[in-house]
C-alpha cells in the first residue's frame, strides 16, 4: 500500500460509511470502527522503514505544466500522529455506535468525523506547505460543524471556534507565502533545508511568530485557550476525538515539524515557554474551579497541552523526545477520560460533581476505567503518564539556559503538575464518592439517587477500557516506543538523539521532583473541601468568552457601518469607486497611444455608426423614461445593439452569450419590477443635468480607453497561436470553447466554482429578503391596470406559443451543447437557452405555484461543479487534472464537416458548466417569482423580536401582497386585505418554496 492509497481509503471511507448508515444506523460506528482499524494495521509494515530511519516519500504530478503536484512523505514524526489519529478515531467511532441513541440523527455526524480523520491524515502526511494549509483548514470546518450540529446552544459557541482557529489559518497561510518567496519551494522537506532560516533572520522571526500564533489557536493556548472549553458543548465522542487526541495535536505537530529551523530562535523559545507554562498553571486553576467533569476536562486539556508547547520551546532533542511520548499518553488517557464522561453524564444524567455521589457502588467499571487514566494524567507510576511526565521534567532540566532560569521554568512545571494530581482527584472522587466544598450543600444541587445509575453495558465502556488499560501496560514496557520516538525526534531537531524509555531509571533529580508532585499532589486531594472553598470562582471581572463575543459583535457592527456607506440611494458613492477607475484606464489609454486612432475605413465601418446610432436611441429611451418597465425594455434594446455589434465584428459566440444573457436579464428585471414602484421618483431638473454630465463622461472615457487600448488592431501571437494549433492539439473548430474546456479548464472550473457560489449567495440574499417583516413589499396596487396586473389573462398567446416551442427550445439547448467544440455554442450558451426555457414556463404560468418545481434546483448547481470536478480526474488519469481524454473518434457530425465529431472529456465538462449556469437561472427565477408569503416561522420570529404575546400573534394581519398556505401555518391568521392580480395557491407548495 502506498500513502496515496492510504489517504484515499480514509476518504472512501466517507461515502460508504454514509451508505452503511442507511442500513446500520447508529451502529455505523462500528462498521467505521473496523475499516478505521484495518487502515491502521495496514499502515504497520511501514514501521521497520521508519525504525531504520528511512523515510517514505510520493510525489503525484497534479498539472505538471505548472508545476502543480500533490507531494507526501512519511517519516517518525508523521508515523506517531497518523497512528494516533487512526486507532484513537478508531475507538471513538466503536464508542459512537452506543453514546447516541438510536432515534438521533447520525449520518452527518459519522460523515463530519470521517471527514476530520482524513483530513487529519492528509496534513500529517504533506510534504507541500500548499498542502499542509489546506488539510489545516480543512479540520478547522470539520471541527465547526460538528460543533455546530451539537443543539440549539452550539451555534455559538462554534463561531466563536471558527473565528479564533480561522484567524490562525491565516497565520499560517502567511508563513506558508513567505517560506515559499523566501525559499522557493513548497515542499517542506526542502525548504526547512533551505539556508534562508539562517541567512535572513528577520525572515526566521516573522516565520516563527506566524507559526506560533497558528499553532496557539489551534491547541488552545493563552490567550486563545477560551475555544476549547467554549466547544464542550459537542457531544463527548467529538470532545473526546477532537479536542482531546486530534485537533488540539494539530498545532503541536505544526510547532515539532517546525522546530528544526527554530532551535536557535530566542523569539521562538520565549513565545512558546512563555505561553505553554502559562496555560499550563492556568488551566490546572480553571479546571479546580469548575463542577462540570466536562469542563474539568477540558481546562485539564488545555493545561496538557501547555506543556507539552513549554517544552517543545526548550527546543533540546531530550526535550522534544519528552514531547513526543507525551503526545502518547496524553492521547491515551485524555480519550479514555472525555469517553468516560459521556457514559457518566449517560447513565447518571449529570456531569455536575455537586450533584454526583455513590456512583462507587453501582458503576464499578467506570471507576476503575477513570481512575486508572486519572493516575496516568496525574504521573504516578507505574502508567505511561507518569513516564513521559518524567521526561517532560527532564527535557525541563535540559535547558540551554542559565541554571537559575532552568530550575525556575522547571519549578513553575511542578507546580502546574501539582495541580493536574489536584484536579485528577477532583474527577475521581467527586464523580464517584461525592463532593465536598463550596456549595455541597446548596439545595439547587439536588443530589442523584444512585440507585437509579447502572454500569454501562461492555459495548459502550469497552472503547475507553482499551487506552486506559494501554496506558497502564505500557507503563511497564515504555521501551517499545524507543525506536519510533527516536526517530519523531530526529525529524524535530537537527541533532540525533536516542530515546530511552524506561519505567525506572533509578534516584534521580527527576524522580524526586516527582515524588513532589505526588505528595504535593496527595495534600491538595485530602485537603480538597478547604482548597476548594480557598480558590475564587472569578478572578476577573470578564470572560474569554465574553471577551470574543464582544470583538465578534463588534465586527459585526463595523461591516454594518461600513456597509452603510453604500446602502444608499446616493447614487454618488456607488459610482465613485467604478469612476476612479474608469478615468485611471482612460488616462492610460491616452498616455499609451499617442493618438487615439483615426476614423477611417481602417478602423470602423458603416455599421458601427449605424449600431451606434441605434444604442444611443435606445439609451436616451431609457434616461427619459419615467416607466420602470419601460426602462427595462429599452435598456435591454440597447444589449441587444451590442449582441449584434458583437455578431457584425464575426465573435458569433460572444454575441450570442451577449445576446441570451440580455433576454434572462429582462426576464429576471421583469419579476424584481412587481415589487417594486411602477415609476421612477421625481428629481429636480439640476440632478437630471448632472446625471446626463455624469453619464456622458463615463460614456466618452469608457470609449476612449476601449479604442486606445484596443481598436480594431490584428490577432496577437496567442490568438495566432491558437488559431494555428487548436484542432491539431484538440481535434476542435471552435476555438473560442476549446480555450474554455481544453486549454484553460482549470481557469473556467475555477469560474464554475464561483458561479456555484453566487448562487448560492443569490439564494441566502434572496431567502433573506423574502423572510424579514421589515421588508414589506410595497402596495402592489399600483400595478393595477397594467400587464402586470393580469397574470392569467395576458399570457394565453404566449402559452399557446410556448407550448410548440418548448420542444424546440431544448432540442436547440442540446444542439448547441453536442457542437460547442466545432461550431458556436458550448455549455454556457446551451445553458442559456434551457434558461430561456424555464424563463418562458415561469412566464406563461399564472403563477408561481402552476409551475410547480419539484427537483432541488440547488443540487443542480452543485452537480454541475461536482461533473467538472470529476471529469478532472480522468484527465488526470492521462497525466494531468483536467487534461482532454479521446473518448471516441471519427462519430458522424449532424451539421456538416469533414472531420468528424469527437466525443471527450471536454463534453462532459461542458455538461458540469450546463448544469451549474441552468442551476442558478433557476435560483433566480424560481425565488424571484414566488409570491412572497408571512410563513409560520416568520410570525414566531416576529413574536420573539417584539415580544408578541400567542393571542396577539394569532390575530396578527398578513400585509397586502404577501399570501400565506393554510398548511404552513399552525395557528389561525387572519389575512389582510388581498392584492389585485394576487391570487391564492390552490395546490401544495413543493419542497423548494417552503
Amino acid at each position: 500500500m502506498t500513502l496515496t492509497v492510504l489517504l484515499l481509503l480514509t476518504l472512501a471511507l466517507v461515502p460508504i460509511a454514509v451508505l452503511v448508515h442507511r442500513a446500520l444506523g447508529r451502529d455505523t460506528g462500528f462498521f467505521a470502527a473496523v475499516a478505521l482499524t484495518g487502515i491502521g494495521v495496514s499502515a504497520l509494515p511501514w514501521l521497520p522503514t521508519l525504525l531504520d530511519g528511512g523515510v517514505i516519500q510520493e510525489h503525484l504530478p497534479w498539472i505538471p505544466t505548472i508545476d502543480v503536484g500533490l507531494s507526501f512523505r512519511l517519516d517518525g514524526l508523521a508515523m506517531v500522529f497518523l497512528l494516533l489519529v487512526i486507532f484513537i478515531g478508531a475507538l471513538v467511532m466503536a464508542y459512537s455506535a452506543r453514546y447516541f441513541s438510536v432515534q438521533k440523527k447520525t449520518s452527518d455526524y459519522y460523515l463530519w468525523m470521517l471527514l476530520f480523520v482524513f483530513a487529519m491524515s492528509g496534513m500529517v502526511l504533506a510534504d507541500d506547505l500548499i498542502l499542509l494549509f489546506v488539510f489545516w483548514e480543512f479540520t478547522t470546518l470539520c471541527s465547526f460543524f460538528l460543533i455546530n450540529r451539537s443543539g440549539e446552544k452550539a451555534p455559538a459557541p462554534a463561531q466563536r471556534t471558527l473565528l479564533i482557529t480561522a484567524a490562525g489559518g491565516l497565520g499560517l497561510l502567511s508563513a506558508v507565502l513567505l517560506i515559499i518567496v523566501e525559499t522557493g519551494t513548497t515542499q517542506i522537506s526542502e525548504a526547512l533545508t533551505h539556508s534562508a532560516w539562517q541567512d535572513n533572520t528577520t525572515f526566521t522571526s516573522v516565520v516563527a511568530v506566524l507559526i506560533a500564533f497558528a499553532a496557539f489557536t489551534k491547541s488552545a493556548q493563552f490567550p486563545f485557550h477560551l475555544w476549547l472549553p467554549d466547544a464542550m458543548v459537542a457531544p463527548a465522542p467529538v470532545s473526546a476525538y477532537l479536542h482531546a487526541a486530534a485537533m488540539v495535536k494539530a498545532g503541536i505537530y505544526l510547532l515539532l515539524r517546525f522546530s528544526p529551523v527554530f532551535e536557535d530562535s530566542t523569539l521562538w523559545q520565549v513565545l512558546l515557554i512563555s505561553a505553554g507554562l502559562t496555560t499550563a498553571l492556568m488551566g490546572a486553576l480553571f479546571a479546580l474551579q469548575r463542577h462540570d467533569i466536562k469542563e474539568i476536562m477540558a481546562y485539564s486539556t488545555v493545561s496538557q497541552l501547555g506543556f507539552l508547547v513549554a517544552v517543545i520551546g526548550i527546543g533540546t532533542p531530550t526535550a522534544l523526545v519528552a514531547a513526543t511520548i507525551h503526545v502518547i499518553a496524553h492521547a491515551l488517557f485524555k480519550s479514555a477520560l472525555f469517553m468516560m464522561v459521556g457514559i457518566i453524564e449517560h447513565e447518571a444524567h449529570s456531569r455536575d460533581i455537586r450533584r454526583l455521589h455513590g456512583l462507587s457502588r453501582t458503576m464499578r467499571v467506570s471507576l476503575i476505567i477513570t481512575l486508572i487514566s486519572s493516575l496516568s494524567m496525574a504521573g504516578v507510576p507505574p502508567l505511561l503518564g507518569f513516564v513521559s511526565k518524567e521526561h517532560l521534567l527532564t527535557g525541563f532540566l535540559s535547558a540551554d539556559m542559565p541554571a537559575p532560569l532552568t530550575w525556575t521554568l522547571t519549578l513553575l512545571a511542578v507546580l502546574a503538575a501539582i495541580g493536574t494530581f489536584a484536579y485528577c482527584g477532583r474527577i475521581v472522587l467527586g464523580a464517584f464518592t461525592g463532593y465536598t466544598g463550596a456549595g455541597a450543600k446548596d439545595e439547587a444541587h439536588e443530589l442523584i439517587d444512585p440507585s437509579e445509575s447502572h454500569e454501562a453495558p461492555a459495548s459502550f465502556y469497552l472503547p475507553a477500557l482499551i487506552p486506559a488499560v494501554a496506558g497502564l501496560l505500557l507503563g511497564f514496557v515504555p521501551f517499545v516506543f524507543d525506536g519510533l520516538v527516536t526517530q519523531a525526534a530526529d525529524a524535530a531537531h537537527t541533532e540525533t538523539y536516542e530515546a530511552h524509555f524506561l519505567l525506572w531509571h533509578g534516584f534521580t533529580v527527576e524522580l524526586l521532583l516527582s515524588a513532589v508532585i505526588i505528595v504535593g499532589g496527595l495534600l491538595a486531594v485530602l485537603m480538597r473541601a478547604r482548597l476548594d472553598n480557598l480558590i475564587p470562582r472569578t478572578l476577573l471581572p470578564f470572560t474569554g468568552v465574553e471577551v470574543v463575543e464582544a470583538m465578534r459583535s463588534g465586527a459585526i457592527n463595523f461591516g454594518r457601518r461600513v456597509g452603510d456607506i453604500t446602502r444608499s440611494d446616493m447614487h454618488g458613492l456607488h459610482l465613485a469607486a467604478p469612476g476612479i477607475l474608469l478615468a485611471g484606464l482612460f488616462i492610460a489609454g491616452l498616455v499609451v497611444s499617442p493618438e487615439v486612432g483615426e476614423f477611417d475605413p481602417g478602423h470602423t465601418r458603416m455599421t458601427d455608426w449605424v449600431l451606434i446610432i441605434l444604442l444611443v436611441c435606445f439609451l436616451t429611451g431609457t434616461v427619459i423614461a419615467k416607466n420602470r418597465a419601460a426602462a427595462v425594455v429599452l435598456a435591454g434594446g440597447a444589449g441587444f445593439v451590442v449582441a449584434a455589434w458583437f455578431f457584425a465584428l464575426g465573435a458569433v459566440d460572444v454575441g450570442m452569450t451577449q445576446l441570451l444573457v440580455e433576454i434572462l436579464t429582462v426576464v429576471v428585471l421583469v419579476l424584481v419590477l412587481r415589487k417594486l414602484p411602477k415609476t421612477f421618483h421625481k428629481i429636480t431638473r439640476s440632478r437630471q443635468l448632472l446625471a446626463i454630465a455624469v453619464a456622458l463622461g463615463f460614456g466618452v472615457m469608457a470609449f476612449g480607453a476601449t479604442f486606445a487600448l484596443t481598436g480594431r488592431r490584428g490577432q496577437s501571437p496567442a490568438s495566432q497561436w491558437y488559431m494555428e494549433n487548436t484542432y491539431e492539439t484538440t481535434g476542435a473548430l471552435n476555438v473560442v470553447n476549446s480555450i474554455l474546456v481544453d486549454f484553460r479548464a482549470l481557469d473556467t472550473f475555477g469560474e464554475l466554482t464561483v458561479l456555484g457560489v453566487a448562487g448560492f449567495a443569490i439564494l441566502a440574499l434572496l431567502n433573506s429578503a423574502f423572510s424579514t417583516s421589515d421588508n414589506e413589499p410595497p402596495d402592489s396596487r399600483q400595478w393595477t391596470g397594467t400587464p402586470l396586473d393580469h397574470a392569467g389573462d395576458n399570457t394565453t398567446a404566449m402559452r399557446s406559443v410556448f407550448n410548440w416551442m418548448a420542444p424546440f427550445i431544448v432540442l436547440l439547448s442540446l444542439i448547441l451543447l453536442l457542437r460547442g467544440h466545432y461550431e458556436s455554442g458550448g455549455g454556457f450558451i446551451a445553458a442559456l437557452v434551457a434558461g430561456g426555457f424555464f424563463a418562458l414556463r415561469y412566464l406563461v404560468a399564472p403563477s408561481d405555484s402552476a409551475v410547480k418545481l419539484r427537483f432541488d434546483y440547488a443540487l443542480v448547481i452543485v452537480g454541475g461543479v461536482v461533473t467538472g470536478a470529476a471529469i478532472g480526474l480522468a484527465g488526470y488519469l492521462e497525466g494531468s487534472f483536467l487534461r482532454p481524454v479521446v473518448i471516441a473518434e471519427g462519430l458522424p457530425l449532424p451539421w456538416g464537416s469533414d472531420s468528424g465529431f469527437s466525443f471527450t472529456t471536454a463534453l462532459i465538462f461542458d455538461v458540469g458548466i450546463y448544469l451549474a449556469v441552468i442551476g442558478a437561472v433557476l435560483v433566480a427565477l424560481d425565488r424571484l417569482g414566488q409570491a412572497q408569503r408571512y410563513p409560520a416561522e416568520l410570525l414566531q420570529a416576529h413574536r420573539r423580536a417584539h415580544g408578541t404575546s400567542e393571542a396577539e400573534l394569532s390575530t396578527l394581519k398578513v400585509p397586502a401582497g404577501y399570501h400565506a398556505d393554510p398548511g404552513d401555518l399552525p395557528f389561525e391568521v387572519q389575512s389582510g386585505e388581498a392584492a389585485p392580480g394576487i391570487h391564492a395557491d390552490a395546490e401544495p407548495r413543493g419542497v423548494n418554496d417552503r
